[in-house]
């Protein structure tokens, strides 16, 4: 009886702006001024680096006790120094055992777990693929949060009132999941279609586990942080690629402008905050948002392949990622591909 006093997002039902009071070019620190995290536990996966980094510090200083999983740590502890309470373990979610043994800790501690951002995320990478031969960014964007997340469970359940975010991205327009061949077993591999399924997959995870969750007090989002060169994810890709993204200028200089989505750090991690924290979302799970808001459907064209980024508006969720029997799908897909039984 709980579950149907519960409104979901299947089918986009809940996708339109509900007037945060903030835009494109707010910050995460102000979308946290006022509000106090003490006593609060969070997991930022990718916490060390670009707007997971940011995401860290505006947690931490609002009170928050953070873990930042790291695949790297010693680039970890040197961009984390000075920052309070942080706690640094080693994770690769490349690697199933590597994500059970944090599990395993952070479960040994007790603790209930409070905001688990799902924010660690590789883009356009040459193909290759993760101990179980999944490919890698469809592991590393979704698969070892899906694990993740289902390891982490009881803790978030023990919270009474925890929020997953995963941090997805426009380029889900690029894609959405190809459910017969989702690892490129049986297709030639294009890494743009690679990136876009895996950031689809986000949107969807995040639908289907805000109604799975919702009853236990577990609600989920997904987010576009926003185009930010100074992250690590353009790191495969070359000036001129750059360039064509709209995201360099002709000199080579990054565009700065946050009403086409071209954001700063601080703007960009603004909407992974809000999600995290916003009272505003207290009755409304499963959504994609959007400089700082709930995002609308984009039902201006359908054919992905017909997106240029920096071309046309970047903006939006496409149908495919906010459609209930997707979600399902692929949350059964993903039981599949990680050999996880996550059982809600």
């Amino acid at each position: 009886m709980e579950q149907t006093t519960i409104t979901t997002n299947a089918n986009g039902a809940l996708q339109r702006p509900i007037g945060s009071g903030f835009d494109a070019a707010s910050t995460a620190k102000e979308v946290i001024s006022n509000t106090s995290l003490s006593n609060k536990t969070a997991i930022v996966t990718g916490g060390y680096a670009g707007i997971g980094l940011e995401t860290t510090r505006t947690f931490a200083e609002a009170g928050a006790t953070v873990i930042v999983p790291a695949r790297d740590l010693e680039k970890a502890k040197k961009n984390l120094q000075g920052i309070p309470n942080i706690e640094l373990e080693p994770m690769n979610l490349m690697d199933p055992a590597s994500i059970d043994a944090f599990a395993k800790k952070f479960i040994a501690s007790n603790r209930p777990l409070h905001l688990l951002i799902n924010n660690a995320g590789i883009m356009w990478v040459p193909l290759s693929r993760d101990a179980r031969g999944n490919e890698s960014q469809l592991a590393t964007n979704h698969l070892g949060h899906f694990h993740l997340t289902a390891r982490l469970w009881p803790a978030l359940k023990q919270a009474k009132g925890a929020r997953v975010v995963n941090v997805s991205s426009w380029g889900h327009h690029f894609s959405p999941i190809l459910f017969d061949d989702p690892n490129f077993d049986r297709r030639e591999y294009e890494t743009r279609q690679g990136y876009g399924q895996s950031k689809t997959a986000n949107i969807l995870f995040s639908l289907e586990l805000d109604l799975r969750g919702a009853p236990h007090g577990v609600r989920s989002y997904s987010l576009h942080p926003g185009a930010i060169v100074e992250t690590d994810l353009g790191r495969f890709l070359s000036k001129e690629e750059l360039q064509k993204l709209g995201v360099y200028d002709s000199d080579g200089n990054p565009i700065r402008d946050p009403s086409s989505g071209r954001k700063t750090i601080p703007q960009g991690a603004s909407t992974t905050v809000w999600c995290a924290t916003s009272p505003q979302l207290n009755e409304i799970g499963g959504v994609y948002c959007e400089n700082t808001d709930v995002a609308e459907l984009d039902l201006t064209d359908t054919d992905p392949t017909k997106r240029v980024h920096g071309k046309t508006k970047i903006f939006g969720v496409m149908p495919y990622a906010v459609g209930a029997s997707n979600a399902e799908k692929l949350w059964n897909l993903s039981e599949q591909l990680t050999g996880i039984n996550f059982t809600i």
